[in-house]
């Protein structure tokens, strides 16, 4: 039986890191029969799988019936079963304002810690208008891998 040399476990890495692009999320509503102004349609995560160290781009494709033109965006992040993150961030930094009727997206980049844990994570992200009112929540899960970024590896040789 032939081994296999660390050159090559390398490469194989390399190639399946350069495989990374976006991936589509299933989302949930945080309330099944709430009838929210603001529909979400899917997430968009990328890279994917989430490295840690890297700057990852959450789009979340959304419509509203109605124009936005100020609120903010609340977003927890669950680590299993254990609350970890918790931010505020100002609508108009996510998205161009004010949201106009129909389809927008909102953009939102994060650079995980090179010390996150690997494992499940779950986001809930609630949008409210500059009012207080709430306009959508969904919840998503995501995973990070355990296994390092293949370019870490490289440089770590």
């Amino acid at each position: 039986m032939a081994s296999i040399s660390r050159r090559q476990v390398l490469s194989i890495l390399l190639i399946v890191s350069s495989a990374a692009c976006a991936v589509s999320i299933d989302v949930e509503y945080c309330k099944k029969s709430a009838n929210y102004p603001v529909k979400v349609s899917g997430v968009d995560i990328s890279p994917y799988p989430i490295s840690r160290g890297k700057q990852t781009t959450f789009n979340i494709s959304a419509s509203t019936g109605d124009e936005i033109s100020a609120g903010k965006l609340i977003i927890d992040v669950n680590y299993f079963f254990f609350h970890v993150d918790h931010e505020e961030i100002d609508l108009c930094n996510e998205t161009s304002c004010p949201v106009t009727t129909g389809d927008f997206v909102l953009s939102h980049h994060q650079t995980l810690p090179s010390i996150t844990p690997p494992g499940s994570y779950t986001l809930t992200m609630h949008l409210k208008g500059d009012d207080g009112k709430q306009l959508t929540c969904i919840t998503f899960g995501f995973s990070i891998g355990f296994i390092g970024d293949a370019g870490e590896l490289i440089s770590q040789k």
